[in-house]
């Protein structure tokens, strides 16, 4: 059993790691099911303050996977997100090398159309790359893509956590504007959507600077292997001026579908690509339906496992008592009928005739109890009554004569 934190989340196993925190499959005891949880390491105010920037966006949108939740305890804090079992783009290329024009255009599509959502709140991404674009495990079928990782992005018009001067994402994939120290803006994550776009036409690590060389006289022509419409596409995104880019993401995904019409048919043997499950089987002691066992661990936080309550003794079966036996009554024997005749009339006598005993009256409940009289509290003792009070009449005494004298 892992530990829990804020008693919600139990991390189960580590299934990446990144630049300020670790991600870790965990089980949400709240919502029952398991998510990614993402543990803070650095405990830096800068990295605190990245962290609640992260933890604060909520969008809402197939393609973007954002946190649904935080939790702190103690020293230490986490947020959540969706689990995404697929890998990212770097495993797709790691397993599949170049991959289609249209499965490449299938994916820039849903690219765009997540940055889209995230452009429409102000915020600026700023580390767009393979390895923060996740995949769903959707095996052959349609691909789902899921842009990842906003720990370095902020609003426009919010304070930057760096200098001026200091370019914050990932080197290879920076709009020649940012190597310029201009302030991030929506271009930017075009120019690296179209250099993520290259990579998985060619399936290398594009050379950011031989791009930028390549435009020294105008858009060059498309690389081998890469369809004439698609490449107007990227080769825009990919301008070094950022006036000469598509302006929002919207604009340049309804470039996109306009070229997708003209892209030549896949060939009858052309590979299936296969998005597999990348994070694997659950570890021991859970289950696809949470952990084995749902008591609580000795390791949670905040909490300890209490011993299991000893069995009772087994108790010997009771058996009804036997009621005690009465011995038979015997009637009294009745006295003869007599008559007796006194005086000058005979007067009869019968005997009393025997009869059963009523009822038993109830008991008379014994009269409340009286609380004893208070005994009289006793006075001062003679002693020194009488003293005080031949001071008092010596006190009246002399007043009198005090009025008498001044009248």
């Amino acid at each position: 059993m892992g530990e829990v934190f804020a008693g919600r989340y139990e991390l189960v196993d580590p299934i990446g790691r990144g630049g300020v925190g670790a991600v870790w499959r965990a089980w949400d005891r709240r919502r029952g099911r398991y998510v990614a949880a993402k543990v803070l390491l650095q405990r830096d105010a800068h990295a605190l303050l990245r962290f609640v920037r992260e933890q604060a966006l909520r969008i809402d949108h197939p393609y973007v996977l954002a946190p649904t939740s935080w939790a702190a305890d103690d020293d230490k804090v986490l947020f959540t997100m969706d689990l995404v079992r697929g890998g990212s783009l770097s495993h797709l290329i790691g397993d599949y090398g170049p991959l289609p024009a249209r499965y490449v255009s299938g994916l820039l599509d849903q690219l765009l159309s997540g940055l889209t959502a995230v452009h429409a709140e102000g915020v600026v991404h700023r580390d767009i790359k393979p390895a923060n674009l996740l995949m769903e495990a959707t095996g052959t079928g349609r691909p789902h893509l899921r842009l990842s990782d906003f720990g370095i992005a902020m609003r426009k018009g919010e304070p930057r956590l760096t200098a001026a001067d200091h370019v914050v994402g990932t080197p290879g994939y920076f709009a020649p504007e940012q190597l310029l120290g201009a302030e991030p803006d929506f271009p930017a994550d075009l120019y690296a959507t179209g250099l993520v776009a290259l990579y998985l036409l060619s399936g290398s690590k594009p050379d950011a600077e031989a791009v930028v060389t390549q435009y020294a006289h105008g858009m060059p022509r498309a690389p081998r292997g890469v369809p004439g419409p698609l490449w107007e596409v990227i080769g825009t995104l990919l301008q070094p001026d950022p006036e000469a880019r598509f302006r929002t993401a919207a604009g340049a995904r309804k470039a996109l579908a306009a070229a997708v019409e003209l892209l030549p048919d896949p060939e009858p043997d052309e590979e299936a690509v296969e998005v597999f499950d990348q994070i694997g089987p659950l570890p021991a002691g859970f289950s696809p339906d949470g952990p084995v066992d749902p008591a609580p661990s000795a390791e949670e936080t905040g909490s300890f496992r209490l011993p299991p309550p000893a069995p009772a003794p087994a108790r010997p079966a009771e058996t009804a008592p036997t009621p005690p036996t009465q011995a038979p009554v015997t009637p009294a024997p009745t006295r003869p009928y007599t008559a007796t005749a006194t005086g000058a009339g005979a007067a009869v006598t019968a005997p009393a005739a025997h009869t059963a005993p009523g009822p038993l009256a109830p008991p008379v409940p014994p009269p409340p109890a009286v609380a004893p009289a208070r005994a009289p509290r006793p006075g001062p003792p003679a002693r020194v009554v009488v003293p005080m009070l031949m001071v008092a009449a010596l006190c009246l005494t002399f007043g009198f004569w005090a009025l008498s004298a001044s009248s």
